[in-house]
């Protein structure tokens, strides 16, 4: 089973997005990557990075960007290949949607590339997510959030 916990060890989310990012395919999603890697705690100020664990082991990660007051990108949202299958995306998403209404957004988008990272894509339609834009293969996803009191 999967816990899910905001980053307590960056070293681990820097690997683990390093991971992703070898993916191919996505290479055009990591345009500043090494802005990012460079400062994890600063790049994400104002949203979130959160760890996925299995048996105290970081095997996940997605990441919340302050977009602004109201609305926030998901981000880097990944399980090391041989976690994957065991539904934990769904639970990293619904972990990051907590999170983004525990800081007041009130939408959240995901990029994503349809092609590269099919499962994704259909597991954000299957959860919600709405197409926004498709722009040479890469899809904006949105999603309007209900705020927690």
């Amino acid at each position: 089973m999967i816990s899910i916990i905001e980053c307590d060890d960056y070293e681990a989310a820097k690997n683990l997005i390093l991971d992703y990012s070898k993916i191919k395919g996505a290479e055009a999603c990591f345009v500043s990557l090494d802005k990012e890697l460079s400062d994890l705690e600063g790049f994400y100020k104002g949203g979130a990075l959160l760890l996925g664990y299995e048996n105290e082991k970081p095997i996940a990660t997605i990441a919340i960007k302050k977009i602004n007051d109201d609305m926030a990108e998901a981000k880097r949202l990944y399980i090391s290949p041989e976690y994957r299958g065991k539904g934990y995306a769904r639970h990293m998403l619904d972990a990051m949607l907590d999170k983004c209404r525990e800081l007041k957004y009130k939408e959240v988008r995901f990029t994503t590339k349809p092609e590269v990272m099919s499962i994704g894509y259909a597991l954000y339609k299957k959860m919600g997510f709405e197409e926004l834009e498709n722009n040479e293969g890469t899809v904006l996803m949105r999603m309007v959030l209900d705020i927690l009191n």
